[in-house]
């Protein structure tokens, strides 16, 4: 058996010396290297913002959209949209597994994949059904998991599709976990999709009495959603691309105030002034959204005089598929929210 690299450097086709996330081609061959595990593939949750992308090209046509996908997957051995750089992540059944690849995972385990579609080596024999409404297409295939790279065993408590759903934004709740602190204001923005309302419920828990969390939704039925859950002290609806707008609207909802923290989990591009504009000075803005231009946010943070720390979503922080998983387990009303939604 051949030997790979930690970081899968190894599976690199073009070009050469980067890593997988940024190669534009990598070998999807799946015969395993001795540090790496194979997953027959039943689905994919790809990242919203390279879904909104598909579907908008698309024009919602399902067979264009199952055609644009084998096309990209073909192409570069990986779901990484060419568009937004982003993935998503998949699940399955282990079917073979390196003698050295770590931890204590065996064949016929569920798994769902921790690390972004866009690094992940994945060959697709066909792609069944296109679900358009949760980001979700069902597949027949194959994928590798590199020795670095993170999963989770699927719990028996709850279907594979709620779970998939949860994990897919695992890095958005922990986060905000650890962002807001008693005391604080939140703004929220995207708070009516899956990523939104799971940090809604954890910055809701984090502030307590004394703190305060606004939502903000693009459409007046999706922040009735958020309403009726509770976790917002209050919702607003605002377009996420009209800065001035988000700005007004935001400081009203914060007794004219501007805001300790504010959370980006928007789907769409140019909404970096929007999250940065309501923050104070001394503040902090977290991008979770794939969407979300780094060179806008710090030259548009700088053009309007605005000293605040930005932190770039990491979909990664310790612990955050046991915290998102027990987030739906400790909360009634999200997780009945989640298996209307994606199950």
């Amino acid at each position: 058996m051949k030997t790979g690299n930690k970081y899968g450097t190894h599976r690199v086709i073009e070009p050469k010396g980067t890593l997988p996330q940024a190669a534009q081609k990598i070998d999807n061959t799946p015969e395993i290297y001795n540090n790496e595990m194979l997953i027959d593939v039943t689905a994919l949750n790809i990242d919203s913002a390279s879904f909104h992308q598909i579907v908008t090209a698309c024009e919602g046509n399902e067979d264009k959209i199952k055609e644009m996908i084998m096309g990209i997957v073909n192409e570069r051995g990986k779901m990484q949209n060419p568009v937004t750089g982003s993935g998503g992540i998949l699940i399955g059944t282990v079917a073979e597994v390196g003698p050295d690849f770590p931890g204590d995972i065996k064949v016929g385990d569920k798994v769902a994949t921790l690390v972004s579609l866009s690094l992940t080596p994945l060959k697709l024999e066909e792609i069944n059904k296109v679900h358009q409404d949760i980001d979700k297409v069902e597949v027949k295939g194959k994928a590798i998991v590199f020795e670095s790279g993170i999963y989770a065993v699927l719990p028996d408590d709850m279907v594979e599709t709620l779970a998939m759903a949860a994990l897919d934004v695992a890095g958005a709740p922990a986060q905000a976990a650890k962002l807001a602190r008693p005391g604080m204001s939140v703004l929220i923005l995207g708070a009516s999709g899956k990523s939104g309302i799971m940090c809604a419920y954890e910055a809701r828990k984090r502030v307590g009495p004394t703190g305060r969390v606004v939502g903000m939704a693009s459409r007046e039925v999706t922040a009735q959603k958020v309403r009726d859950t509770g976790f917002c002290h209050e919702v607003i609806v605002a377009d996420a691309n009209n800065p001035m707008e988000v700005l007004e609207k935001a400081l009203a909802a914060n007794n004219g105030e501007e805001y300790d923290l504010a959370i980006n989990v928007v789907n769409i591009p140019n909404t970096e002034m929007s999250t940065i504009l309501p923050v104070k000075d001394g503040g902090t803005v977290y991008f979770f959204s794939m969407a979300t231009s780094f060179t806008k946010a710090a030259l548009g943070a700088e053009g309007v005089g605005k000293d605040v720390d930005m932190i770039i979503g990491n979909g990664y922080t310790k612990g955050h598929a046991d915290i998102t998983l027990e987030v739906l387990r400790e909360s009634p009303i999200l997780r009945e929210l989640f298996e209307k939604s994606y199950q």
